[in-house]
């Protein structure tokens, strides 16, 4: 079983990697909100880690970026082996 520590972890540098996109892009949480149909109250409590996200949102957000979503997840994260 995976490590709640671990989640939460994840959690933050996924929020973290989707602040700094929007940064990169001079994008406000509501300008970015537009671009991918999400509401921009989601959208900071993704980037605050405080949600755990669901496949269809990641789709909507790399659509809003228009990257690929794999860009997404271009953080370094190690996996606990102790699983």
């Amino acid at each position: 079983m995976v490590n709640q520590t671990n989640k939460v972890q994840f959690q933050l540098l996924f929020g973290k990697r989707i602040k700094e996109l929007r940064k990169m892009r001079s994008l406000s949480l509501r300008q970015l909100s537009q671009r991918c149909n999400l509401d921009y109250s989601d959208i900071a409590k993704y980037e605050k880690g405080e949600v755990n996200i669901q496949l269809s949102t990641i789709y909507e957000l790399a659509k809003g970026f228009q990257i690929p979503p794999r860009d997404l997840f271009d953080f370094n994260f190690e996996i606990d082996k102790d699983f």
